[in-house]
This record gives structure tokens, sequence and C-alpha cells, in this order.
């Protein structure tokens, strides 16, 4: 079962068996010729996210953004653990005691998700501490060469 939605409003469900019933014919790359009941229909990928799985697509000559849920995303998200849960974090934690090397961020600075917030030695390996989503630094709790509990809180995001 896919559950797919377009253009952030309408939803539908899918199974593959259903999937496997379409009339689809690939004309040329990412261009398709598509059959539904007894119509033609013109579509062409024109952006694909493989690993979010998102899509815009062209069917005659309307775009449309496409994202598309499996069993396993349904089942993860129905836990709670979907992966935009993680862009909610406001704050950064230390994950062991350690001794902070370098910080490359102060109160107000923005980053991107993945920019490397602060170094952090423990257990004589230096661990860089990436941001987790994009936003504006609050506060910086430490300063370089400050020993850290495991927990204690590093960096504040607004």
């Amino acid at each position: 079962m896919y559950k797919v939605k377009i253009n952030d409003s309408r939803q539908f469900e899918i199974t593959q068996n259903e999937l496997e019933q379409l009339d689809v014919i690939e004309t040329q790359s990412n261009k398709f010729h598509i059959l539904i009941d007894h119509q033609s229909v013109e579509a062409e990928l024109l952006e694909s996210d493989f690993n979010n799985k998102t899509y815009t697509i062209s069917i005659n000559n309307n775009n449309y953004d496409v994202s598309i849920s499996d069993d396993l995303d349904l089942l993860i998200e129905k836990m709670g653990f979907a992966t935009s849960a993680s862009k909610q974090i406001d704050k950064i934690e230390a994950p062991m005691p350690g001794l902070i090397l370098e910080l490359n961020v102060k109160a107000g600075d923005d980053v991107e998700e993945n920019d490397n917030l602060l170094i952090l030695e423990a257990m004589k390996m230096e661990n860089v501490i990436t941001s987790p989503r994009q936003g504006k630094i609050k506060s910086v709790v430490v300063s370089k060469g400050d020993a850290v509990d495991k927990k204690s809180l590093l960096i504040e995001f607004e």
C-alpha cells in the first residue's frame, strides 16, 4: 500500500496491484504516455528527490508536487519516529562527557542542517556535533575548553 499526497492537499492510497495495472509507456527519458479510463495523458517527471520520496510531475502541462509513503514510512510515522520529528529539536545536549575543543557558532548565527557546531573530545576521540536542522542559534552555553557532563546543555536554537 502506498499513500500519495498531491500538492499537500489531496491524498489517496494505491496498492501495488493497482500500480501494476497502469497502462504506462515511457516515450522519452522522464516522459510518459498513460492511458486512464480510455483517456490519453502525457506526463513528465520534472524533479525527483528519491531519498525524501518527493517528485514534481507535469501532467498535460499542469505541475504537481507529489510525495509517496510506503508501508514502512506509515509505520514509522505511526510510531512517532518520523524524520520530521528531528527537525523540531531546539537544543543540543552533550551525548557523552567530554571537553569542548572548538566552537564554530555563536548566538545569533544562522545555521543549516548538518553544519558543524562544535567539536567535543571524549575518550581521546574528536566528535563533530552537527546541526540537526536549519535555524538561528539562540545561545551557546559552553566555551572552548569547558568540561561537560553527559546531557549538559551546549547550544539552544530560537
